[in-house]
């Protein structure tokens, strides 16, 4: 999107929308959807049903002014079938979605002029270029007289809102966490409306399969046989997790092997449910979540922090926020690879192949695998964290970007509050650990089905012998380790060494945290 001289990225967001004076709309009101793609307790549909008029809910499709982090291939299999579930509950209450081309602010302009409408009304993101649009096209359409209006509903807390007492942004996950509980009032959720009186139909409309987000080639089917997208499989899954799985979250949540984590995040970054809904299902459930649900409650707290630093430091998207890791030693070159068999589950070593199979299949990784795959692509391998990065970006149905960097940057060790360099994940110890009777390993990795689970995690190590009566040869039906775990960590604590108590130009020791 290309913006005029003089155009700055004011802080738009930060503005009080329940401020702003009470508008007599005399047209309909246009609802533009983005990843906010639920009826329940959203805030823009329902200040949209506040203003008393027609309601014209559009969908704007306008890859482009999210690069270079257009959504994944994974996401977009995904965006198809949310929006889908949407139109059918906008069909139930009398009224559609319509689906639009970008760009955003011409699609709006056009759909203001053909449709008399005064307001427009969202929900607010906050990656960086979407900021900086919206932005912008905040200030175009107020300065033509429209109503535009936006609000909060993805998050506990907006990213300005919790600050040192300095003012500055948080660093450190513990210190952030507990100002934000110190402001915690979580608003009861608002249910979704019965009704929604249809604007007039805008010209231009496409139809879902005109946004091509379907995988022309069928690799989809271990996605479809995964997930429900959409507000209705949203709500579901929260109720089987509040049922199942809450009790002992705590304990089981770092286990693979078991089903004890949420998988709300794709629901979540699509915004097919709200946190204010979904602490009140956990609140049904089992009582005061921050109590009863404290484990699981700090998790979502990890997603209001990756937030927080993307809003305040969103060159971290490419860069490190510890600057010294502008100048590590990251593998030059020759690493393609390497590179590919972490991507495609060939690295020889278990977990971190059954955890990248696992993405591949569902579009989805158990966050403990999460971490030891990118500890291993990283401080194994020295490949640069952006690498990883981006392909998780296009395998995950829950790729989102705060988060995303967020993992990434912790597990690199050059982040905010980030494990410590020389933390370098041992994955046989940790597949020892958190699949001790390897089902999770055996599920993703079945040509290890028959190895005992003394050497399941480490099959390099099982004489030959049992490896043939397994039915083994490694090299051939399984990989041998394409690095040596012992000689790649001290390799990757020499990088660590050449910067750790570097001074480089333009280096700050405030800079690191």
């Amino acid at each position: 999107m290309v913006y005029p001289p003089g155009f700055k990225r004011s802080e738009v967001y930060a503005l009080n929308t329940s401020t702003l004076p009470p508008i007599q709309a005399t047209g309909p009101t246009i609802l533009w959807f983005r990843r906010d793609l639920r009826l329940d307790d959203n805030p823009a549909l329902r200040a949209a049903e506040r203003t008393g008029t027609a309601i014209i809910p559009v969908y704007i499709h306008a890859p482009q002014e999210e690069a270079p982090w257009e959504t994944g291939a994974a996401s977009r299999w995904w965006l198809h079938w949310s929006l889908k579930a949407l139109d059918e509950s906008l069909a139930a209450c009398g009224n559609r979605l319509w689906l639009l081309r970008g760009p955003s602010l011409e699609a709006l302009e056009r759909l203001i002029q053909e449709t008399g409408a005064t307001a427009v009304y969202w929900n607010r993101l906050y990656e960086p270029a979407l900021r900086t649009r919206d932005a912008w096209i905040k200030e175009r359409l107020r300065a033509t007289g429209i109503d535009c209006r936006s609000y909060n509903a993805s998050l506990l807390f907006e990213p300005w809102e919790v600050l040192t007492e300095s003012e500055q942004a948080y660093r450190v996950f513990s210190a952030f966490w507990r100002a934000c509980e110190r402001r915690w009032a979580v608003a009861a959720p608002q249910p979704a409306p019965a009704q929604l009186p249809a604007g007039p139909q805008p010209g231009g409309t496409l139809t879902l399969e005109a946004l091509d987000l379907l995988p022309r080639i069928p690799w989809d089917r271990g996605l479809r046989a995964t997930w429900t997208p959409g507000e209705a499989g949203a709500q579901a899954r929260a109720l089987a997790f509040s049922a199942e799985a809450l009790a002992d979250y705590a304990q089981m949540r770092d286990r693979p092997d078991r089903p004890r984590t949420s998988r709300l995040s794709p629901h979540l970054h699509f915004g097919e449910i709200s946190l204010p809904r979904l602490l009140s299902l956990i609140a049904d459930a089992c009582g005061d979540p921050r109590t009863a649900a404290a484990a699981f409650i700090r998790e979502l707290g990890w997603r209001e922090f990756g937030y927080h630093l993307l809003y305040h430091f969103p060159e971290t998207i490419e860069q490190p926020l510890d600057r010294r890791f502008n100048h590590f030693p990251w593998a030059k070159g020759g690493k393609e690879q390497l590179l590919r068999a972490w991507q495609q589950g060939q690295t020889g070593i278990p977990l971190v192949d059954a955890g990248m199979r696992e993405l591949w299949q569902t579009g989805w990784m158990h966050n403990r695998v999460r971490m030891v795959a990118a500890s291993w692509l990283t401080k194994n391998l020295l490949i640069p964290w952006q690498q990883g990065a981006q392909w998780f970006w296009d395998t995950l149905v829950d790729a989102d970007l705060a988060n995303n960097t967020l993992g990434w940057q912790w597990t690199a060790g050059c982040g905010a509050d980030a494990a410590p360099y020389y933390r370098i994940f041992n994955p046989v110890l940790q597949g020892q650990k958190f699949d001790p009777d390897g089902a999770y390993v055996r599920r993703w990795c079945p040509e290890l089905a028959r190895l005992p689970n003394r050497y399941l995690h480490q099959p390099w190590t099982a004489p030959a012998e049992v490896l043939a009566a397994a039915g083994i040869r490694l090299g051939r039906d399984y990989p041998a380790p394409i690095v040596d775990l012992a000689t790649s960590r001290v390799q990757a604590l020499a990088a660590w060494e050449a910067i750790r108590s570097s001074s480089f130009p333009g280096f700050h020791r405030g800079d690191v945290l």
